[in-house]
């Protein structure tokens, strides 16, 4: 089988429109449940567009105007409610085994952008200049050196971890979540673990 025809084939079953985009959902996404990955992913816009600012005005202006520090309070609080319904979201896809009828790959990538996302938030706590920044950032080296990874990344870098924290991690996280999105589209958000997929109707327990 030659490459063209591979490639017209995954156009047609993987990228069909009707199924990447369609234009009735089931009953059941009508639970609130389903709406934290939405919310996850609201919560990072928010940490792209405040962090983009904070990047372009640079680190005296954040760290000791007013406006800075209003955007930087914004970067803080988006982290915190990010995770917030990251972490719910998890648990209740995890609830609901959403690993069902060819979805683990869609769980990895999820997990995946778990612990990158931590690791991104962890450099950022380090960036931020204060004290316990500092202490910590100084303590996470022999963390580093624990795991080998010390030749890779100098945790006591801050132009190293700048980079880290706002180019590399960043569009990796952005293109993983691009991933996920797409095997969500592609198979269709898990149903309840009740829910018969076949009928439409849901089984007595």
């Amino acid at each position: 089988m030659n490459l063209s025809r591979k490639i017209k084939q995954f156009v047609r079953k993987d990228l069909d429109l009707d199924v990447m985009l369609p234009e009735e959902l089931p009953t059941y996404v009508s639970s609130f449940v389903y709406m934290f990955g939405v919310l996850t992913m609201a919560s990072l816009v928010i940490l792209i567009i405040s962090g983009v600012i904070m990047v372009l005005e640079g680190p005296l202006w954040y760290q000791y105007s007013e406006w800075g520090l209003f955007f930087r309070s914004i970067h803080f609080w988006g982290a915190q409610v990010f995770f917030f319904f990251m972490i719910v979201h998890m648990i209740s896809i995890f609830f609901m085994a959403g690993w069902r009828e060819g979805r683990f790959l869609t769980w990895i990538l999820g997990v995946m952008l778990f612990g990158l996302s931590m690791f991104e938030a962890f450099i950022g706590y380090l960036l931020g200049g204060g004290f316990f920044a500092q202490w910590n950032q100084v303590q996470a080296k022999d963390a580093m050196n624990a795991i080998g990874v010390t030749g890779f990344i100098n945790i006591l870098d801050n132009s190293q971890l700048y980079g880290l924290h706002v180019v590399i991690l960043p569009l990796l996280i952005v293109g993983l979540l691009g991933l996920h999105l797409f095997f969500v589209r592609r198979r269709g958000v898990v149903p309840p673990i009740e829910y018969d997929s076949k009928n439409g109707k849901r089984e007595k327990i």
